[in-house]
């Protein structure tokens, strides 16, 4: 009977030890991964802000200025790149709006991002754009990978419709969850001026008939759970310049755009609460249930060899009775 019962406590033993692998290399990859069908929205501010006054053609101090960001996926499109990419895509609609102080648009710039729904990587496809501008996208946008690494990513980034290192900075702690902290300087840069303008009947080539040309330089700043690789929060200091302008506007430049650009404080405690709900899952995969069937398969081998050995033992020979 014990021998039968080390053989079975064996036999779990041997399933736990194969299950352990499995689930880290075979499941996560496999399970950790972006939907197709994701929506996202995140509203940023830049409290105070300068703002230029196409009306007056000068810059102003605001009170705030608005960036309503969307992230809508594309499920229709995922489905056909996937038939020819032959791995899961995302395909991400997105849209960065802002708002002025009064309420009306400043400038909206679609993108479209297509990239491996594991790990990240972007995916080459008929429709990645910025702008209506195509694009070829080198390294990640909007999201780290699944497991974020302590070094240094290329990062898009759609101004300039080029990509450059974005450097890890340190771990820090940030609401209760340990962060990879990630940092960008983007120097000035000539850049496309956006198709949709705030004037009606300015277009990007009638200014482009004066002279003038868009200039743009930000600090990027992410804090990155590196589990999901999802930002918990995102900070820019952001601007904007029109060069060659003293035709049109009296002197050769004009503030676009100056401000910190900041996540409003209910998305910042959303956007923790979610993460923190979906790190788990990915902890379970690549860590909790791993460790736990090795754990488990060695407590098992253990049980069961030790049931063979009294098995083995011979039985004691019973006692004997003197004749009376």
């Amino acid at each position: 009977m014990r021998r039968r019962a080390s053989l079975v406590l064996l036999a779990f033993a041997v399933f736990f030890a194969a299950m352990a692998p499995t689930l880290r290399w075979y499941a996560f990859p496999r399970l950790a991964k972006i939907p197709p069908n994701q929506y996202q929205e995140t509203v940023l501010e830049a409290k105070p802000a300068t703002l230029l006054d196409y009306s007056t053609l000068k810059a102003e101090k605001v009170e705030r200025l608005t960036i309503v960001q969307t992230l809508k996926g594309n499920v229709e499109e995922s489905r056909k790149i996937e038939r020819d990419a032959g791995r899961d895509v995302v395909v991400w609609d997105s849209l960065s709006y802002v708002i002025g102080p009064d309420g009306k648009m400043v400038s909206k710039i679609p993108e479209r991002y297509i990239f491996d729904a594991h790990t990240q990587d972007p995916v080459h496809a008929t429709g990645e754009m910025v702008d209506g501008d195509p694009v070829r996208r080198e390294g990640i946008e909007f999201k780290w990978p699944f497991l974020t690494e302590k070094r240094d990513y290329q990062y898009f980034d759609a101004q300039t419709r080029t990509s450059a290192p974005i450097h890890y900075k340190g771990t820090r702690t940030f609401r209760g969850l340990e962060v990879y902290y990630f940092e960008q300087t983007v120097p000035w840069t000539k850049v496309p001026m956006p198709k949709t303008m705030p004037v009606q009947g300015i277009t990007p080539e009638v200014l482009a008939q004066t002279g003038l040309t868009r200039w743009y330089t930000t600090k990027r700043m992410f804090w990155v759970d590196p589990v999901t690789g999802a930002p918990v929060n995102g900070e820019e200091i952001h601007k904007e310049e029109l060069r060659n302008a003293r035709a049109l506007m009296g002197q050769d430049t004009v503030t676009v755009f100056d401000g910190h650009v900041k996540m409003r404080e209910d998305y910042i405690a959303h956007i923790v609460g979610l993460v923190e709900s979906n790190r788990l899952m990915v902890l379970l995969l690549v860590s909790y249930l791993p460790w736990g069937f090795t754990g488990l398969a060695l407590l098992l081998l253990a049980v069961s060899l030790w049931l063979e050995a009294r098995s083995r033992r011979p039985e004691p020979a019973p006692p004997v009775t003197a004749p009376v």
